[in-house]
C-alpha cells in the first residue's frame, strides 16, 4: 500500500475550492484513492469558535492545532485499513498555515504544548502546493463572497499569502503556483505538479540550475520568507543510469530522512520517485554508499520572492560561487532573480555542477 499526504494552500481567492474538484477527477484517473481533510478553520469559524470568541489569540491557535493534527491521524488510520493500492490523502490546509496567524512567542507556546518541532510539523506532509491569491497579480478575479470565514481586504490578502509561504518555506518539496497564466493554466500546473510529485514523468527542462556569485548570507538570513535547512546526500549503488540518493535534512538537531530516485524514461523525460524514510531505515542505506561518491554536505537557503520559489546551496568547499536552482512551470517561463543574488550563468545541461559529479570530486 502507497498512501501519500499533501497540502493545498494557499492566500485568499486563490483558486483553492475548484483546485480540489480538479484534484478528486484528474488524480482519482491516475488509480488514486483521494480523501480529503476539510479545513479546519473554516469549520471552527462557521461553527463559532474563532480568535475573536475565544479567551485568547493563543486559546483558538491550540485548538486549531490539536483539531488539525487529530483529522489528519484519522484520515490517516482510516487510509491503512482500505483495501487500496495508492491513496493520497489531501489536507485542506495543513498544520503551518495556523504559523501564519501566530506571533512568534505564541507559535513556541503551541509548540511546547503538543510536543513537536517546527521541522515535525512543516515535513510531516509528503508535498505542499500554494496557491496564491488572486489578490497578488489577479486582482479583478479577487473575492472574498464564496467564503464565509474569509474578510480580507486585497492588501491584507497579499499579506496573508506572503506569511503561508513563509511558514511553509523550507520543506523539502514546496511548490508556489502563481498567478502568471490563465485560472485554468493555474490549475492545469498545480495538476502537473502534483502527478509529478507522486512518481509520473518529469520533463527535464522543467528545472533551472544556475551558478551564482556567494551570496550575502547575512543578507539571505534577514529576508522574510527566507529559511535555512542543513542537508547531507549520500549517493547509493545504482545501475547504470539511474540514480538513487538518500538525504538527511532538517535544523536545529531535528532532522528527517528521504530516499530519492531517478530513472531516464526518454531523452527529454524522467522517471522520479521520492519517499520518506524512518531513521532506522536511513542509517541502514548508509551500508549501500556508493564508494566512488563522497557524501555532500551543503546549507540550503529556501526563499520566495515575487511569487516563486527559489533554493540556493551553499557548499562548504566553495567560498566563491554557490547554486540556485528554480522549478519552472514552461520551459520557456521568463526567470525573475532576486535582487541580492548575481547569476554567473545557466549551468542546467552543464553536468559538472550536477549533485553527483560535484560527489566526484569533493574531498571525503
Amino acid at each position: 500500500m502507497e498512501i501519500k499526504k499533501i497540502v493545498i494552500t494557499g492566500g485568499p481567492c486563490a483558486g483553492k475550492t475548484t483546485a480540489l474538484s480538479w484534484i478528486q477527477n484528474k488524480i482519482t484517473a491516475l488509480g488514486y484513492t483521494v480523501l480529503f481533510v476539510p479545513e479546519t478553520a473554516t469549520e471552527l469559524i462557521t461553527g463559532g469558535v474563532a480568535p475573536w470568541t475565544c479567551g485568547t489569540n493563543l486559546d483558538y491557535q491550540m485548538i486549531q492545532m490539536e483539531l488539525q493534527l487529530y483529522k489528519e491521524k484519522a484520515f490517516e488510520r482510516a487510509a491503512s485499513t482500505m483495501p487500496k493500492d495508492k491513496i493520497l490523502v489531501v489536507c485542506d490546509r495543513g498544520a503551518m498555515d495556523n504559523r501564519a496567524y501566530m506571533t512568534e512567542e505564541e507559535f513556541k507556546q503551541v509548540q511546547k504544548a503538543i510536543g513537536k518541532t517546527e521541522v515535525e510539523l512543516r515535513d510531516s506532509y509528503d508535498a505542499v502546493f500554494h496557491m496564491v491569491s488572486a489578490a497578488n497579480g489577479a486582482i479583478d478575479f479577487y473575492t472574498t463572497e464564496n467564503n464565509l470565514a474569509r474578510h480580507e481586504s486585497p492588501e491584507d490578502a497579499i499579506d496573508l499569502d506572503n506569511r503561508l509561504i513563509a511558514a511553509w518555506t523550507g520543506h523539502p518539496h514546496f511548490r508556489v503556483i502563481n498567478n502568471s497564466t490563465s485560472f485554468e493554466t493555474k490549475l492545469k500546473n498545480l495538476i502537473k505538479e502534483i502527478t509529478s510529485f507522486l512518481g509520473t514523468t518529469v520533463p527535464l527542462e522543467m528545472k533551472r540550475k544556475f551558478l551564482i556569485e556567494y551570496p550575502d548570507i547575512e543578507w539571505l538570513e534577514s529576508l522574510p520568507y527566507c529559511h535555512k535547512v542543513e542537508i547531507k546526500q549520500t549517493y547509493l549503488l545504482a545501475p547504470e543510469g539511474e540514480e538513487v540518493r538518500i538525504r538527511k535534512r532538517g535544523e536545529n538537531g531535528s532532522y528527517l530522512f528521504f530516499l530519492k530516485s531517478k530513472k531516464p524514461k526518454t531523452a527529454t523525460e524522467r522517471i522520479v520517485i521520492e519517499k520518506r524514510l524512518r531513521k532506522g531505515e536511513y542509517e541502514m542505506l548508509l551500508n549501500q554508499a556508493d564508494p566512488k561518491l563522497n557524501p555532500i554536505r551543503k546549507t540550503r537557503y529556501c526563499l520566495t520572492w515575487h511569487s516563486r520559489y527559489y533554493e540556493v546551496d551553499v557548499y562548504p568547499f566553495w567560498k566563491d560561487r554557490a547554486i540556485m536552482e528554480i522549478e519552472l512551470n514552461s520551459a520557456d517561463e521568463v526567470v525573475d532573480i532576486p535582487d541580492g543574488l548575481k547569476v554567473i550563468r545557466d549551468v542546467t545541461e552543464e553536468a559538472e555542477y550536477k549533485n553527483a559529479s560535484l560527489a566526484r570530486k569533493i574531498p571525503a
